[in-house]
């Protein structure tokens, strides 16, 4: 029904830049919210940053300054620009969309595949 697809990770030396884009398709209403998650191994999923409709972003303290979060309302993508990377951005970067699919009534959490991110030297 509806899909969130990650792309643009990989692997990068520490400083380096890495922009990640993340497409919602599929029978799609409406979308509230999107953000980026990240999952290192052994770890909880955190909230990197988040984007609402109208613009208004939010990010964690520890990307803050760093990271940008974009989107394009009209393609239903949202961008994550990430850049002076470190070590501890290593993560599996997972895209999430609150929204309403046609025929819902109501906006539910969609999660996408996630995208690798490694910061080596």
């Amino acid at each position: 029904q509806v899909q969130l697809v990650e792309s643009g990770g990989g692997l990068v030396q520490p400083g380096g830049s890495l922009r990640l884009s993340c497409a919602a398709s599929g029978s799609i209403f409406s979308i509230n919210a999107m953000g980026w998650y990240r999952q290192a191994p052994g770890k909880q999923r955190e909230l990197v940053a988040g984007i609402i409709s109208v613009g208004t972003t939010n990010y964690a303290d520890s990307v803050k300054g760093r990271f940008t979060i974009s989107r394009d309302n009209a393609k239903n993508t949202v961008y994550l620009q990430m850049n002076s990377l470190k070590p501890e951005d290593t993560a599996v970067y997972y895209c999430n969309a609150n929204l309403k699919v046609r025929g819902s009534t109501r906006y539910e959490g969609y999660w996408g595949q996630g995208t690798q991110v490694t910061v080596s030297s």
